[in-house]
């Protein structure tokens, strides 16, 4: 099975929408605190497997600029200083894919630590 290829990629900085459109025929519109929080960098996963390090207070959170990064990967520049992570197009597209179940095992994650979201 071939990775679907992003074929246009727009960020909504005022929606804090990061759209991936693949060749696939799937389209995204991946929240950049959706992004923030999933960061496949070793901050956020951790280094020992699991769920990775909880990321909260990032409800506001921008990007401040994209770096390609061969034909593979987009490195996004936070706001907040994170800049680690490389978001290669079949990882934006599992985040896609799986963006309802991801989004609400964080919700859940948040409420067991007694974090309440903005």
């Amino acid at each position: 099975m071939t990775t679907p290829q992003p074929t246009d990629i727009k960020i909504r900085t005022t929606s804090r929408i990061l759209e991936v459109h693949f060749d696939d025929g799937s389209r995204f519109e991946l929240p950049f605190e959706y992004l923030r929080a999933f960061s496949p960098s070793a901050e956020v996963k951790g280094h020992g497997g699991g769920e990775g390090i909880l990321q909260t207070g990032k409800e506001n959170v921008g990007i401040s600029s994209v770096e390609p990064v061969g034909n593979y990967a987009l490195r996004l520049n936070f706001d907040d200083g994170h800049n680690t992570g490389l978001y290669s197009w079949s990882f934006l597209h599992e985040l896609g894919r799986e963006q309802t179940v991801n989004w609400q095992r964080f919700l859940q994650r948040c409420r067991e630590a007694g974090i309440t979201r903005r």
